[in-house]
């Protein structure tokens, strides 16, 4: 029990997240972005814009995924359901993910 205690305090409460586009899908996953681009809150509610005819990225936050590349896949829109299938922990690589909280 003192583990898990150490691992969520040195790791936060908030599982593993990726900034992602959510019209970007593919068989190998969704598209990875830059975190800056998803709002700190997130919740998926982002929304397309045009600029110049051209639909820009629809930013959300997509937690607990397989990440292979720049796409993620195998994961979840919902912090909460990241939580119950058991997603909290550290991001363990150096991309634009985190799991800092927002």
């Amino acid at each position: 029990m003192g583990v898990l205690a150490m691992a969520l305090a040195a790791c936060g409460s908030d599982p593993d997240r990726r900034c992602v586009d959510r019209d970007s899908y593919t068989v190998d996953g969704y598209k990875i972005l830059g975190s800056k681009d998803c709002k700190p809150s997130g919740g998926g509610k982002g929304k397309s814009a045009k600029a110049g005819g051209v639909t820009a990225a629809r930013p959300a936050w997509y937690y607990d995924s397989d990440v292979h590349g720049s796409r993620a896949s195998d994961g979840t829109f919902s912090r909460d359901g990241a939580i119950q299938r058991g997603g909290l922990g550290c991001d363990d690589d150096d991309d634009d993910g985190g799991s800092g909280g927002g």
